[in-house]
């Protein structure tokens, strides 16, 4: 009777804790989109209205209104879209040489590589820039996806679940006559597919919110990322809230609809390579 109770109030504890937790990342995100939907009169109004007592979208038609909004949501779609594919199919490439492979080096230049990750991005900004830019591609779509391919984390996530793979799989492919390339693509990538969602999730988002590189790497206006773009509506408009809010709204739409999409296969991937 008491070790019942005891895993009751512990199993209570951690549901408190955890719905406290999940309240407070929830409330920005409501707090976003409720202020979205106030009509710009009442933003500031105080005390404020926790629940909008007449809710309008004149913030989202002002938003709509303003021009490039659409290109500047298409070259994210593209940029963000090209990256998460390119990205997914090298480091799937790489995770698999690296953890089925044997090669002179291969754990040195893993663990080289995976170091890289403790190099912050700032400090390679400027080289990555002049790079760029002897190349030709300043304010060009390859300008934006080429640079982002790269990712020691997705090599090193997939390695970790490539190396929980049964080599028996491999191996029975390769006396069926497989090759290697069709090996990898039907048999290898295939069950993968956990991990690859956790890194199409993590690609996307990253580059769906990137802001800094698209920023510096384009000079028109028609070339901005939508995060790039919302930055100058906040520089031309700084005081109008309901409007920024509206436009953080419409931004985390595309992030919400990919992790729902993929949830199933993000909690499997969370645990990738913890348990062999």
């Amino acid at each position: 009777m008491k070790m019942n109770q005891k895993k009751f109030w512990k199993n209570f504890i951690s549901l408190f804790i955890l719905f406290i937790l999940g309240f407070a990342a929830f409330l920005p995100l409501y707090w976003m989109v409720v202020t979205a939907l106030k009509p710009p009169t009442l933003v500031l109004k105080f005390p404020p209205e926790i629940f909008p007592k007449n809710p309008t979208l004149v913030n989202f038609k002002i938003f709509f209104a303003r021009p490039y909004i659409f290109r500047w949501t298409l070259n994210s779609a593209i940029v963000a879209g090209s990256v998460t594919i390119a990205r997914i199919i090298l480091c799937a490439m790489a995770g698999y040489a690296i953890a089925k492979k044997s090669f002179p080096g291969s754990k040195l230049f893993f663990w080289i590589y995976i170091a890289s990750m403790m190099v912050p991005s700032q400090v390679t900004l400027i080289p990555l820039y002049i790079i760029v830019s002897n190349l030709k591609m300043i304010n060009t779509y390859w300008g934006l996806i080429i640079p982002s391919i790269a990712a020691p984390f997705g090599v090193f996530l997939m390695r970790q679940f490539m190396v929980t793979l049964p080599d028996e799989i491999i191996e029975a492919a390769k006396i069926d006559g497989a090759g290697e390339f069709y090996t990898f693509w039907k048999i290898v990538f295939p069950i993968a597919k956990p991990a690859v969602a956790v890194l199409g999730i993590f690609t996307f988002v990253n580059e769906w919110n990137d802001f800094l590189w698209p920023l510096i790497i384009t000079n028109t206006t028609a070339m901005k990322t939508l995060q790039a773009g919302l930055v100058m509506i906040r520089e031309e408009i700084p005081m109008e809230y309901a409007l920024h809010m509206a436009s953080a709204t419409f931004a985390a739409i595309p992030m919400l609809v990919v992790f729902f999409a993929f949830q199933k296969y993000f909690l499997k991937g969370i645990t990738v390579g913890a348990i062999k």
